[in-house]
């Protein structure tokens, strides 16, 4: 049984699945109220006949530039019933990303906002629409009157952009079996039942808020309650007045709730996790003072889902991401070598497992080096304790975390080499209290830094634009010529 069939067969037609909660004025499409599972289905069953009017079907990519509305959960499950491959895309991309994006998937449809679908109209990469009239369309489609299929578990399901340190984004490709392997062991781990209630504020574009937040809780069928967007006064407020047991944040999120003054009653609280990207040790410790409750941070990416956790009973040790979640296996390889190192001795760390994706879409010699031994070469690097609880200390590549967001510097420099003015460039990361890491860099060339940064917003989404560039008459370099990033980040 394939994925959404077989979440679908676990529903409670007539158990609470999903309530909008919070002011959604500001949203450009109709908010319901609530959906029970039973309405739940009817409206995954509506968006399939939305896209089989459209003529898509099996091995179709469709891809989603939408804000958070109920239209893009209900097209996804459609998209996943009907074979299809699921593009999330993030709305805050340029219409240069948007296009790289949809041309380098071959997607054959697109719902974008009106700001790119304006901006691409002209030259259209494939078939498009406005995310405006998609809930009118959706109203009056003929809903599908015959169940989906079972697809094979390889069939492929998601695909997601990582931005390549090659500057070249990456589309990783997951397969119906990867998400469920994945979704099935969250579910143990996590102790998720019917009976629990999240609240949602995680963008719906990444692995994180979409497949770790949401399916894991349609799996279970729990209900779910969406905020518009995140708001720490809103999550105070919103845990005791609808009894919420489950929250899921990233480090950012959990700043600003500390920064808030509002008190909550948290006695219904049993769970709140935290991940993409490492949990500041003083803010764990400041969240466990405040409110009796320690944090479960974890450790996943794009590519092969959640895979380390610390225990949902058991030690939260802080500064660890736990240990491996059923069904997965996790190693510290030394760089070199490959071969397996002892505890705390510092790696790469490499996972094995049903939820490692099928590979990199058409990209072949990158695929055969990230897990063409059967492991994922994740690129992070990290120590595992001698009773098996792995520690994330850095990374192989330069990668930023901002907000919880992949930032790969290769990328933002090639662009910024595109500016006339710019000769060379080396964007890093540095500490900042809120976001984890903000981008920042170097310029060597003839360029005011603040035009260069707004030029850049104009080039770059907001999270990968660099929040501050200083020019300088050369890069720090080593003997080799190379850049030393490492000099950058301590100089800032």
């Amino acid at each position: 049984m394939s994925l959404v069939n077989a979440m679908r067969a676990r529903w409670n037609t007539e158990g609470p699945a999903l309530a909008w909660i919070g002011d959604w004025s500001e949203s450009d499409l109709p908010i319901p109220k609530a959906w029970s599972y039973g309405e739940l289905a009817k409206q995954v069953d509506q968006a399939r006949g939305w896209l089989k009017q459209r003529a898509l079907g099996p091995g179709d990519t469709l891809a989603l530039q939408l804000p958070r509305h109920p239209a893009l959960l209900t097209l996804a499950l459609a998209a996943l019933s009907e074979g299809m491959v699921l593009l999330p895309l993030n709305p805050a991309y340029t219409p240069r990303e948007l296009r790289y994006a949809l041309k380098d998937s071959g997607a054959k449809r697109a719902v974008l906002l009106k700001e790119g679908f304006e901006a691409l109209r002209e030259d259209p990469p494939c078939a498009m629409e406005q995310a405006g009239t998609l809930a009118m369309s959706l109203k009056y489609a003929p809903p599908a009157e015959t169940p989906a299929p079972n697809w094979p578990e390889n069939t492929p399901a998601l695909l997601l952009y990582t931005s390549g340190t090659t500057g070249r984004p990456k589309g990783a490709l997951s397969s119906h079996g990867n998400l469920q392997a994945s979704i099935e062991a969250l579910h143990q781990a996590w102790a998720w039942g019917p009976n629990d209630v999240q609240l949602h504020a995680l963008p719906l574009f990444h692995v994180h808020g979409l497949v770790v937040a949401q399916l894991v809780a349609l799996w279970a069928g729990a209900r779910t309650l969406w905020l518009p967007k995140f708001n720490a006064d809103a999550v105070w407020s919103a845990i005791p007045e609808h009894s919420v047991s489950v929250f899921m944040g990233v480090p950012t999120f959990h700043h600003r709730l500390l920064q808030s003054t509002v008190q909550s009653d948290l006695s219904t609280m049993r769970l709140f996790t935290s991940g993409s990207a490492p949990l500041p040790a003083p803010v764990h410790a400041a969240f466990e003072q405040r409110t009796g409750l320690r944090i479960l941070e974890r450790y996943g990416m794009s590519e092969v889902g959640i895979v380390l956790s610390n225990p949902y009973e058991g030690e939260r040790r802080a500064g660890t991401v736990g240990q491996p979640l059923p069904g997965v296996q996790a190693k510290v390889t030394d760089l070199e070598s490959g071969e397996e190192l002892g505890p705390e001795q510092i790696g790469e760390i490499r996972i094995a497992g049903g939820s490692v994706m099928l590979g990199y879409l058409g990209l072949p010699e990158q695929t055969q080096a990230a897990i063409g031994d059967g492991w994922m070469h994740t690129g992070d690097l990290g120590k595992v304790s001698a009773d098996g609880y792995f520690s994330i200390v850095g990374r192989a590549g330069d990668m930023v975390i901002s907000g919880g967001l992949n930032v790969y510097p290769r990328e933002v420099e090639s662009v910024l080499l595109e500016h006339p003015g710019v000769q060379e460039a080396a964007i890093v990361g540095v500490p900042h209290a809120e976001w984890g890491e903000q981008v920042v860099g170097l310029i060597v060339g003839e360029v005011d830094p603040e035009l260069l940064l707004a030029w850049a917003k104009e080039q770059l989404a907001g999270f990968k634009c660099p929040k501050e560039l200083r020019v300088v008459d050369a890069l720090p370099r080593n003997a080799m010529g190379k850049v030393q990033k490492g000099r950058i980040r301590a100089d800032w």
